[in-house]
């Protein structure tokens, strides 16, 4: 029984194996476990949901002889679907089956222990192939994790038993009497892949020198300072055994030497330069104060973490060439600091820096103040803003464009909504005198009398604390004063409101705008884009942008902004088809809302757009006005008209971009020549604080 290290596995619909099963039962000395409930709950949890063939397949009884323990588990595909589930997406699923195909022999079962524990922990081996001579002794359990009920026992069977209760369908092969010249040609038969770990010299030189033959690649994990040695023999079949440092050295005449003997061609393979401190000293005292070279638990188990990191690269043909790296976690220590702040307090608006209300005695500078506190995509402000005191002229700073703003139609918008602030403000003073839409901006007349006292400010007070509030609503309705109000606004600047109110209506735009912000994400210079636009305190331009405190999530939505802010996260959500969470901001967002209303206008041309701006402004200052929360939603494909269009968005998911176009087009039953300005999310919720800021008037002017 001392050698026994196989599970025995009993299927209830095979008639041997069940009347096999009821002789058991009738031993009253062994244990029955049965959580299959408990399992096949945890099964039916997952997510995706497991096709019926894993639900259906039989159970299994499994016996441990060491343990005189049977136990009831899944079938074996449900089993290790269940098991590994948690590896995801660490480990993809198309991963975790290729990994799983893989046979992986190793050699020396001390630290070769916590290596094959960890393989058979990720599921990352379909075999492993185990071989060690000796037998575990009171002082192996420093470091391998073994018991006192072990001591004796062969230390691959030890670590055979081990790995079998965690995994009994993982097929696991040992050599008890070690790698010898009779035993090496039957263990490196089939091997994908060696890990060697034994400590007599001759046999590390003789496991390389089999490898080589056969072009199987090695792996070695020295516990000082976490030395991991990587020789891919596969690729590179003429490569020096020990990558030379040996220089020629051939197994034979290492034989029989003593542990003193061993010490200076250890110190040459390990480079002696680079032992720690505690270890060199220590290489002084063998076999004079202490029996042989020290090893530690902790530095063991991290030896199973970095082979297991190496053989996740080596199975899904990931960057794992030859050579040395050390991993050393006293290195690590010894740069421990305190980490630099991600956040810091809210900011307060303060006066002129921002878009938060201003008084200003120059009428010419309130009327351009007016102007660049309109919203624009990312905050970017893309226009020039200039007076002679007779003319404001607002025109269209191209170099503030982005990919979303296609042909400038964005920056057109902007202009629009700039030259109507522009416009209430200098009607407000009594000064305008008329304006002229052209393709390059608009120019406003003010009249050459001075300003009159402002008697009505109502409008105006609506210019200056417009705001974008990013907060979930309470979805009230929206009353239909307000939205008759809303659609005035747009139609009196020659825009068209279409409103969502019906339920159903805003939850199948959530839909579309949902996915159209996925796209966002995974489609590499929107996602660079999008991330380039916003501001954290403290940024070295915090004159354009949208700031982080005014986004209107919490802290824990805060720090997952830092996750999905990282292009190589992004990346690898695309590469799984993934990253349906990454519209669900917008879904949730767009679904607490009273209505959506979107405005349109009758034409593409430049002039149809900054139009498109005034009624914007118009409809947001009116919506503002009645105490409503709003917020600018743009889809990814808002500005895009053509095939081409949408291409040049996303090369890869232009086609799935003008589809969600479509589909929002008909949603609002807009017509093949109607356009649309923007998007706003309408709704009741906390006022925000927090203001875009501004770049100031000054650094504004066309040069």
């Amino acid at each position: 029984m001392s050698e026994v290290w196989q599970p025995v596995i009993f299927d209830k619909t095979d008639a041997a194996q069940r009347a096999a099963l009821a002789e058991l039962e009738q031993d009253t000395s062994l244990t029955f476990l049965d959580e299959r409930e408990t399992q096949r709950n945890g099964l039916r949890t997952l997510l995706p949901s497991p096709e019926q063939s894993l639900l259906e397949e039989n159970d299994r009884w499994v016996y441990f002889p060491w343990r005189k323990t049977v136990v009831a588990v899944l079938g074996p595909t449900a089993f290790r679907h269940l098991r590994l589930d948690r590896n995801r997406n660490k480990i993809t699923r198309s991963e975790q089956n290729s990994l799983g195909d893989l046979t992986i022999g190793i050699i020396g079962l001390s630290v070769g222990h916590a290596i094959a524990h960890t393989l058979a922990l990720e599921g990352i081996c379909g075999t492993l192939r185990l071989a060690d001579f000796d037998a575990i002794e009171l002082s192996n359990l420093n470091r391998i994790p073994a018991s006192i009920l072990d001591l004796g026992i062969n230390k691959a069977v030890v670590a055979a038993r081990r790995i079998a209760e965690i995994d009994p369908y993982l097929r696991i092969e040992i050599v008890e009497d070690g790698i010898t010249e009779d035993t090496i040609d039957g263990f490196f038969d089939g091997l994908d892949l060696l890990v060697e770990e034994c400590d007599s010299l001759d046999v590390k030189v003789l496991a390389r020198e089999a490898a080589r033959s056969r072009r199987i690649p090695v792996l070695m994990e020295t516990s000082d300072r976490g030395l991991l040695d990587v020789e891919r023999f596969d690729l590179e079949p003429e490569r020096p055994v020990f990558h030379g440092v040996l220089g020629e050295i051939d197994s034979t005449r290492l034989r029989g030497l003593g542990t003193r003997d061993k010490i200076p061609i250890v110190l040459d393979q390990l480079d002696a330069a680079l032992l720690s401190a505690r270890m060199a000293a220590s290489m002084v005292e063998v076999s004079e104060t202490i029996e042989t070279w020290p090893q530690l638990g902790g530095d063991v188990q991290l030896g199973g973490a970095t082979v297991a990191a190496a053989v996740r690269r080596f199975g899904t043909g990931a960057h794992l060439p030859s050579g040395r790296i050390r991993i050393d976690l006293d290195t690590h220590l010894d740069a421990l600091a305190s980490p630099h702040p991600t956040r810091t307090e809210e900011l307060s608006p303060t006066d002129g820096a921002d878009g938060s209300p201003t008084s200003s005695v120059d009428p010419d500078e309130a009327v351009l103040d007016a102007a660049r506190r309109a919203p624009s995509g990312g905050n970017s402000q893309p226009w020039t803003l200039s007076t002679d005191g007779r003319t404001v002229t607002i025109g269209i700073d191209r170099s503030r464009t982005s990919t979303l703003d296609i042909a400038f139609r964005g920056s057109c918008v902007a202009v629009g909504a700039a030259a109507f602030n522009a416009r209430v403000a200098a009607a407000a003073q009594g000064r305008f005198d008329g304006e002229l839409i052209t393709d390059h901006g608009v120019e406003i007349s003010l009249s050459d009398r001075d300003s009159e006292p402002i008697t009505d400010r109502r409008l105006l007070d609506g210019v200056v604390g417009r705001c974008t509030d990013r907060e979930l609503g309470t979805a009230e309705p929206l009353d239909a004063s307000v939205a008759a109000d809303v659609v005035a606004a747009a139609a009196t600047e020659g825009g068209r409101a279409v409103l969502l109110t019906a339920r159903e209506s805003i939850s199948a735009a959530a839909d579309i705008l949902a996915d159209a912000d996925r796209i966002r994400y995974l489609t590499p210079h929107l996602h660079r884009e999008m991330f380039s636009e916003l501001r954290w305190p403290g940024d070295p331009d915090p004159d354009r942008g949208i700031e982080v405190t005014s986004l209107g999530i919490d802290d824990a939505d805060l720090s997952k902004l830092e996750i999905v802010k990282r292009p190589d996260v992004m990346a690898l959500v695309d590469a799984w088809d993934a990253g349906a969470a990454l519209g669900s901001d917008m879904r949730d967002r767009v679904l607490s809302s009273s209505a959506l209303v979107v405005i349109v206008v009758p034409g593409s041309t430049a002039d149809h757009y900054i139009r498109g701006g005034y009624a914007t402004e118009n409809v947001w200052v009116t919506a503002h006005l009645h105490g409503l929360a709003v917020q600018p939603v743009s889809p990814v494909f808002l500005y895009a008209r053509t095939p081409e269009e949408h291409q040049q968005l996303s090369m890869h998911r232009g086609e799935a971009l003008q589809e969600l176009n479509s589909r929002f087009r008909t949603l609002l039953d807009i017509t093949d020549i109607e356009s649309v300005a923007l998007v706003l999310r309408l709704g009741c919720a906390p006022k925000s604080r927090i203001y875009s800021r501004r770049v100031p008037v000054s650094a504004l002017g066309s040069g």
